[in-house]
């Protein structure tokens, strides 16, 4: 039985074009990634997950036509080949069998914003001095203990320092800066927000939340998003 495909019209195609770039960020790090597409009431969220960040990246756009709502998990390239980013048009691929992580995202409402937050100047100023003491580090190291295990051990203790006190690990940071969620632009609004135990860096490009210990998520602490 042939299944209809489900077309995507989004409300600009600049929409499409960013949904496009985010994707390929994700494919980036993953060449075999799924995503988890959730429509309703005239926007998308698009769920991913890059493993070298251990997080979950959102992106929404808005959409026009007709909405009758969905929720299905795809292959990120497919996505990504359906997208026309000159016309705003897209589809929907076929299902695939989720990851874990795709049964496990941030609530959708109840978000209050924090205090303490530092600007995004100095968020990214932030992240080029921490990959700049990892690299200098890593050269420090002796040739017999320069090994993935002890390169690892450095990278955690740089990336789960706090931001300015806010609880915010700065690797939630620096994984919203690669994936291209904190580029500089003007009136460039950014605020960290909070849900029960989850903390969420909202940018105008998507949001990076993370998740606290003993949430029941292994090693799940990151995710990302717009809205």
């Amino acid at each position: 039985m042939t299944v209809p495909v489900r077309s995507l019209e989004f409300a600009d195609p600049r929409e499409a074009a960013d949904l496009a770039a985010f994707l390929g960020r994700l494919l980036h790090y993953d060449r075999a990634a799924a995503v988890r597409m959730q429509a309703g009431g005239g926007a998308l969220a698009v769920f991913g997950r890059p493993p070298s960040f251990e997080v979950l990246a959102i992106r929404t756009a808005r959409l026009s036509g007709p909405d009758d709502g969905f929720d299905v998990t795809v292959s990120a390239g497919e996505l990504l080949e359906s997208l026309g980013e000159s016309t705003g048009t897209g589809a929907v691929p076929a299902p695939v069998t989720g990851p874990p992580w795709t049964g496990v995202l941030p609530p959708r409402g109840g978000w209050r914003e924090l205090p303490g937050l530092p600007d995004p100047v100095s968020l990214r100023a932030a992240v080029t001095a921490a990959v700049a003491e990892f690299r200098s580090r890593d050269e420090a190291l002796p040739e017999e203990r320069r090994t993935r295990a002890e390169r690892d051990l450095i990278g955690r203790e740089i990336w789960s320092r706090t931001v300015a006190g806010t609880g915010l690990p700065l690797r939630a940071v620096h994984a919203a800066q690669s994936l291209g969620f904190l580029r500089p632009a003007p009136d460039f609004p950014v605020a960290l927000l909070t849900a029960g135990s989850w903390l969420r860096l909202r940018t105008p490009y998507g949001s990076v939340a993370l998740r606290g210990p003993g949430s029941g998520l292994g090693p799940l602490n990151l995710s990302v998003g717009t809205g």
